[in-house]
């Protein structure tokens, strides 16, 4: 009986790793669909701004000031806007704004 309820204990913390490990995976694939879709039009598709985008004052996601900013700095950027930058509270979801911070850190690396 102990034996069983090892088994079934071990099961179930596989099983919610795997779930996790997916759901990383997925909130991974929403924010880069969610960049191409909103951002990269101005920000280019590595980060480093389109020619439109820097002509508008796009930064470059990779560029030591970017890196300097919080994630709070970030998201509040995204949801309130900055310079010629549209604001994105009530067209994105908290949880596309995280992703997108967490999608325009990859780009400093």
């Amino acid at each position: 009986m102990k034996l069983i309820s090892v088994r079934m204990g071990l099961a179930t913390l596989l099983a919610g790793g795997l779930i996790a490990v997916c759901s990383t995976s997925a909130v991974a694939q929403d924010a880069a669909g969610t960049y191409k879709a909103k951002c990269a039009m101005c920000h280019g598709p590595d980060g480093k701004g389109s020619a439109m985008g820097t002509k508008m004052g796009a930064r470059d996601f990779a560029s030591a000031e970017v890196k300097a900013e919080t994630d709070a700095q970030l998201t509040d950027i995204i949801s309130k806007g900055k310079g010629k930058m549209p604001a994105y509270s009530g067209k994105l979801s908290d949880a596309d704004v995280k992703g997108l911070v967490a999608y325009i850190r990859t780009f400093a690396k």
